[in-house]
């Protein structure tokens, strides 16, 4: 079989089988305008097809392969108005907790530099977690001393006992809407009620978290988590530098990841998606417009666990690092032994990787384990990316995977909620055969 420069066979199996991604509604949008023959032509066909029945505005993917030129898959527009600009590999979108995977990279380049360790005490950097409580039963607040600190490894890996409000129920929830533990931003409205009770800094967030009780022992179970969030607060104190601007400097710098942003400035407006939500009867909602987006305003911090908005070129760059186990175009990153370190399972030992509840991004498949912010198969199934696929997905649909073992990547970007209305994992995985079959037949 020869090779193109694009995708392989084998490769085209290991990039779109996992893309575990949802999708949107029913807004009949003008039909696509032609473009050049892809060469992954079934997959351009299906994504061309949810823009025409109105599933979603528009669609875009990344794909790769060794150090090939990526491939970008786009159909439609970044919003159902008639002048939106088209979906394409420098739009923006927000990615949510596909924030966290950069995150706890950052986490790991600070443990290569001798700044902060796998398995210390959060309480080393934030003094707060030093005696930490834990909740008796998901019913009440009254709690008992933990067993165990938390750790930098307990943070990574959603095993610090620490809640969600996208997760968590009962008393527990009302405290962290009390103490405004709410670290994301939705739409401008959803903003102005967040920011009574959110914490003003990062510092200050983390010390309110320091103060709830936890769900679990640290280090006990798998839980998803603002543990990524409180990372950057650790970030913070253990690299000297704002969180935000560690990971510029070590990360999208040297990286020349020029499209990923914390605050969109208003002169990218034009190249930023619409949000949607969907409403009874499938029709798409505008929740969070491009023109008055709340990304277009500086957060109250910087929130590690969901706040970026990027391109898919981006991820792209961020993913084929990974990759190459740190490195891209002859700038290194991390030592191959930090990323193989940071992409294999972190789990201490005893808790497994499970009960992921919908909403998150993330993706359940065969025999999984958890990394730094990313989950990790571990084990080989006919209908999975393989052993060693390391990736996340957000809350608005978009998913990100790399396997730097079959050295494969990719990324796809759509905006709306909930994110996992439509099933395109299984919907590309089709996609992906026929392209393979008629590359096959070349």
């Amino acid at each position: 079989m020869r090779l193109t420069p694009f995708i392989t066979a084998t490769a085209l199996i290991a990039l779109l089988a996992g893309a575990a991604v949802a999708q949107q509604a029913a807004v009949p949008l003008p039909a696509p305008v032609a473009k050049a023959a892809s060469p992954l032509p079934a997959t351009q066909a299906l994504y061309d097809s949810y823009v025409a029945t109105g599933k979603m505005p528009g669609i875009v993917g990344a794909f790769g392969t060794g150090d090939l030129p990526t491939v970008f898959v786009s159909a439609g527009k970044v919003a159902t108005d008639a002048d939106a600009a088209p979906a394409g590999p420098d739009s923006l979108w927000r990615v949510y907790s596909m924030t966290k995977p950069i995150t706890a990279m950052a986490a790991m380049i600070l443990i290569e530099d001798g700044k902060m360790k796998l398995d210390e005490p959060v309480s080393d950097f934030l003094p707060a977690f030093k005696t930490m409580r834990v909740q008796l039963n998901e019913n009440t607040i009254d709690s008992r001393p933990a067993t165990r600190p938390i750790t930098i490894r307990n943070l990574l890996t959603h095993t610090a006992g620490l809640g969600y409000n996208i997760i968590t129920k009962g008393p527990l929830l009302q405290v962290y809407n009390d103490k405004g533990i709410n670290p994301a931003q939705v739409n401008a409205a959803m903003e102005v009620e967040a920011r009574k009770t959110r914490p003003a800094t990062l510092q200050d967030f983390a010390n309110a978290v320091a103060t709830v009780p936890l769900i679990a022992d640290p280090g006990t179970k798998w839980s998803y988590s603002i543990g990524l969030d409180v990372m950057g607060a650790v970030i913070e104190k253990a690299s000297g530098m704002r969180f935000d601007a560690f990971v510029q400097k070590r990360i999208f710098d040297p990286l020349k990841m020029t499209s990923s942003y914390w605050t969109v400035p208003k002169s990218e407006v034009g190249r930023l998606a619409t949000n949607y939500v969907f409403l009874p009867g499938d029709k798409l909602f505008a929740f969070d417009p491009a023109a008055t987006s709340v990304y277009l305003s500086a957060p109250s911090f910087p929130y590690g666990g969901a706040g970026l908005v990027m391109s898919a070129r981006d991820y792209d760059r961020f993913l084929h690092m990974l990759q190459n186990y740190g490195e891209l175009d002859g700038v290194r990153i991390m030592k191959p032994e930090t990323a193989k370190l940071a992409m294999s399972n972190l789990l201490p030992a005893g808790v497994e990787f499970g009960d992921l509840p919908g909403g998150t991004g993330g993706t359940m498949g065969p025999k999984m384990g958890f990394g730094a912010g990313g989950s990790v198969i571990l084990e080989d199934k006919a209908d999975s990316m393989g052993a060693g696929t390391y990736g996340w997905g957000g809350a608005a649909g978009t998913a990100a995977w790399v396997n730097p073992v079959k050295k494969v990547r990719g990324t796809v970007m759509v905006n709306y909620f909930p994110g996992e209305k439509w099933p395109i994992r299984a919907d590309t995985v089709k996609a992906l055969h026929s392209d393979m079959q008629r590359y096959r037949a070349k």
